[in-house]
């Protein structure tokens, strides 16, 4: 495949009303233009050019290897597509030019696009589709089933408006021709910019081969150009995703109350509740409950867990693990098989083998806590002195009780057993008893 993408992404983007570039609002949480450039490398593009312009710089944060150039006044698509000629000049094949507002392209469509372009031998391939209400597109203009140009609303005549086929904004091009036309387009209209359009009458006035192939789906084309575009765009791509996952294999009890974002993998029988939000690379195994108003974000989980109401972020949960309500797990925590995890309790940069218990109201932080270790209710790990972090280690079939202060660093060993509402400071060895309390006093009739 001889393929190289222009994506059009220099626009301000005025109508979405905020300081964020246009194409920089997430669409399932993916940015706009790097869905564009993720689904271009699909298809075999063996260079995606950006054309830039406004804040330039944000775009190239979130891609910083891409290739790209400038487009420093803002006169039209024609105009964009000149600033990449030196890009293009020694290339000899086709070239693919996209809107960088336009995620919901299926990488289906333009590859059957393209195979249409070289199948058919043309010059030039427009992308388009049919729209009832056709209102702001340009209008694709036909002579005996041929195409003879794109005309844009608001040079239109009132018979040209009532065309319904318009253009799609993605174009398939030979790339020496589209460079010789180029040089003859102008910016004599209303607008005075120079339309990428125009480049269709030229070639067909040098009686060059320009197809038309048409899109079933015009949801692929949803420019996004405000806020209520981007809703609706989210709102197609989750319908999309959540129905490849059930078509895979997984239960989603309410498809429209569950947000699930592109990168996310889920195996076979695992039952989604409304309200989950899935984000980021997770991945969740087989057999897995997650019940409503949970969020996980970067976590790899295994098979049979079910976690409810809670919040984990980049994070490991092995199998058979039970989490929630109401827990949290903060980054780079570790729950090996079996382990249990209640209502309020925290884990943060922890490891809990197998085993471990942790039913209500507590936190855990830069801790390792040995297999089948119980640990009471209101246990803290002391573990931040106002300045460094520190560790605590607990063994296997340790039992900490309730109300439990464990100062770091520390390690309490073995079989080693805490009592109640001690405050522990010294390493506690294996099967020993640790208490830590002040003198209980009782002052008769006190309260008389």
């Amino acid at each position: 495949m001889s393929l190289k993408t222009l994506i059009l992404a220099a626009g301000k983007g005025t109508r979405m009303k905020s300081e964020l570039p246009k194409v920089l609002h997430k669409v399932c949480g993916v940015p706009m233009v790097q869905k564009i450039v993720n689904t271009c490398s699909k298809i075999g593009s063996i260079e995606n050019i950006l054309i830039l312009g406004h804040k330039k710089e944000e775009i190239l944060k979130v891609l910083p290897d891409i290739k790209y150039v400038v487009q420093e006044e803002q006169l039209g698509t024609g105009h964009a597509v000149i600033q990449a000629k030196e890009k293009l000049k020694d290339f000899d094949g086709t070239v693919m030019i996209l809107c960088g507002d336009t995620p919901l392209l299926r990488e289906e469509t333009l590859k059957n696009l393209y195979n249409y372009h070289i199948e058919t031998g043309a010059t030039t391939t427009i992308l388009t589709s049919i729209y009832e209400n056709p209102f702001g597109y340009g209008r694709i203009v036909k002579e005996n089933g041929k195409v003879i140009g794109i005309v844009e609303e608001k040079e239109a005549t009132k018979e040209i408006k009532a065309i319904k086929e318009v253009n799609a904004g993605v174009y398939c091009f030979n790339s020496k021709e589209l460079l010789i036309a180029l040089e003859k387009i102008d910016n004599n209209n209303e607008k005075g910019e120079y339309y990428l359009t125009d480049v269709i009458s030229i070639n067909v006035k040098s009686g060059k081969k320009v197809e038309a192939f048409l899109l079933e789906d015009n949801n692929e084309i949803l420019g996004i150009n405000s806020k209520v575009e981007l809703e609706q765009a989210n709102s197609i791509m989750r319908d999309r995703i959540n129905l490849a996952h059930m078509e895979n294999g997984v239960i989603l009890i309410d498809q429209k109350s569950t947000y699930i974002e592109e990168s996310v993998e889920i195996e076979q029988d695992t039952i989604i509740y409304p309200g989950a939000l899935l984000q980021g690379n997770t991945k969740i195994g087989k057999n897995c409950e997650i019940l409503g108003n949970t969020r996980i974000i970067d976590c790899l989980i295994g098979n049979n867990v079910k976690i409810e109401s809670s919040v984990l972020e980049e994070s490991t949960i092995e199998d058979k693990v039970t989490i929630g309500p109401f827990a949290h797990l903060r980054p780079k925590s570790h729950l090996k098989e079996e382990v249990h995890i209640g209502n309020f309790v925290e884990v943060k940069k922890s490891t809990l083998e197998k085993g471990v218990k942790a039913g209500h109201l507590t936190y855990l932080g830069d801790a390792t806590v040995g297999e089948k270790t119980n640990i009471g209710a209101g246990t803290i790990t002391c573990n931040y002195d106002g300045k460094n972090k520190f560790k605590t280690t607990i063994g296997k079939n340790a039992f900490i009780g309730s109300d439990t202060m464990l100062v770091a660093p520390i390690n309490i060993g073995e079989n080693a057993l805490v009592g109640a509402g001690s405050v522990i400071t010294k390493d506690v060895p294996e099967n020993a008893l640790a208490v830590s309390r002040s003198k209980q006093v009782i002052k008769f009739d006190w309260r008389k």
